[in-house]
Formats: C-alpha cells, structure tokens, sequence
C-alpha cells in the first residue's frame, strides 16, 4: 500500500516536474552551455573556453553596470519597503471591515491591469520638459524653468520601477500581517507598549517572512529589467539587463549567455543570503 501510494505521488508530480525541466531546467543548461562558445565577427562556434568570462570580469565596464543594477535594486526596495509595508499596514490594521479590505486592495490592483510598458510610458507626458509636473510647478511659482532631472534621469528609472514593482512588496506583507493574532497587539497595549514599540517588537518581527517575500520579487524583477532603464532613462543608463539585449541584438550570444550567468549567480547568491536571514517556508 505505502509502496503504491509513493509510485503514485511520483506519477502525479511528473507532468509538473516535465514542464520545469523542458521550460526552466533545459533553457539555462542551454544559456549555461553557450556561454563557453566562441564568437567572431561574422560566426559563432561551439567549443568550451572562459574568453567569455575572462572579458566581462576583467572590464572596468561590468563593474559598473553590475554597480548600477545593485543601485537601482537597493533604492527601489527601500521605497517598495516603506510604501508596501505602510499601505499593507494600513489595511490589516486600521480597516476593519473585511468587505473594504478586499475593497481598498482590489483598487490596489487596477494598475496592473495594464501592461507594464503601458503604465511606464505613461509618466513620459507627466514628467517631461513640459509634462504636468513641470507645469504644475512653474505655475506654482515653486521653480522658473523645467527641471530636466525629472525624466531620463536615474530619478525617473527608479520612480517607474517602484511604480511597476510595489504591488509585490504589499501581497506578501498584507498576506503576512493578516495571519498575526490581533490578542498579541491587545497584550502588548495592556503590558504598556506604546504604538511604536508594538510596532517594532511585535509587528515587525513577525512581519519579516512576508518582507523577505517580497523583497526576493522585487530585487529579481529589477535586477532582470531591461526596458524599464531604456525608455525611463532615455538610454542614458545601463544595468545588466541592457548589457544582455545590446549582445543579442550585435548577435553576440556568448558574450550574452556569459553575461546572463553572472546575473543568475548574483541573483541566487542575493536571494540565498536573504534566505538565511528569514524561512519562509511557512509563508509557502
């Protein structure tokens, strides 16, 4: 009987197990494989050799895109951090009524009901030389020329990142704020704590699983983001991503297989380090 139970758990994970290895496994073991090629002007050619990987960490150039990707990740977490937490805050806390919870987080959404592009380009108009925002301002009296830092610019590649990627620092936070027992935040109000310290001591730590969540999708998002920093930075900026689509379109997919690596060690070491911190397996 045990036996049959356990060939039959194996039967009902295998369609599952197939499509990760044919769509997940197959295609990095594939980008793996090619970044040990080599390429020439006119050709690539299969053979196994660390030019590739000699040429991306031997220049001065890699460092300082992986720089600004690390960059783009570290402030637009910080911002996605303090807005997810406060609105998932909010709605776990102060709205009580479970219709308006569903209500408020619903129109939370609607954004995203978009795509991605959509509502990036949509601050272009809002934020250029005479976008609404400088307008606004001029009108105001608060400035008497456009401020030019306002679109491509790293100020507007990481407005529309936090714009794009908050949602996925609110789920995992609410989802987390939601399980915690209300009869904790009674018992620490009559043990004297004030609504900081209940804050910090209680919440917060019991907070961490969803945080952590929501970190891993919103540093993996940006880290991997390409057209975001093209189009909100007017091609000013690089980050790995671009690095990646300029050697593909150059056709140059070795060097771009190389690159795509780095960032998946990158990506995993970061996310292994954030795992050790917090396990959220029980979020799972």
């Amino acid at each position: 009987m045990t036996i049959s139970r356990h060939i039959t758990g194996w039967l009902m994970a295998a369609p599952l197990a197939l499509v990760l290895a044919l769509f997940l496994v197959l295609p990095i073991v594939m980008v793996v494989v090619v970044s040990f090629w080599g390429a020439t002007e006119w050709s690539i050619y299969p053979a196994f050799q660390f030019d590739n990987y000699a040429f991306l960490l031997g220049s001065e150039v890699t460092y300082r895109v992986f720089f600004n990707t690390l960059k783009y990740a570290a402030i637009t977490w910080a911002f996605t951090l303090i807005i997810g937490f406060t609105v998932a805050y909010f709605l776990a806390f102060h709205v009580r009524s479970l219709t308006w919870q569903i209500a408020l987080f619903l129109l939370c959404t609607i954004p995203f009901w978009t795509s991605n592009i959509i509502r990036m380009i949509s601050w272009i108009p809002f934020l250029g030389r005479n976008g609404l925002a400088n307008s606004a301002l001029i009108s105001w009296g608060v400035i008497d020329e456009p401020l030019e830092w306002l679109l491509f610019s790293d100020f507007s590649v990481i407005l529309a990142f936090v714009h794009l990627y908050t949602l996925f620092m609110v789920v995992p936070i609410f989802n987390t704020m939601m399980r915690i027992d209300k009869s904790l935040i009674e018992a620490a109000a009559d043990a004297g704590a004030s609504g900081w310290q209940t804050l910090w001591h209680v919440i917060v730590p019991l907070t961490k699983p969803g945080i952590m969540i929501g970190t891993i999708f919103v540093v993996a998002l940006v880290m991997g983001d390409f057209i975001t920093v093209r189009f909100m930075s007017g091609s000013q900026s690089a980050n790995v991503g671009r690095m990646i689509q300029n050697d593909i379109g150059l056709l140059q997919y070795p060097s771009a297989s190389a690159t795509a690596v780095i960032l998946l060690i990158t990506v995993l070491i970061l996310i292994g380090t954030l795992l050790r911190f917090v396990d959220i397996r029980k979020e799972l």
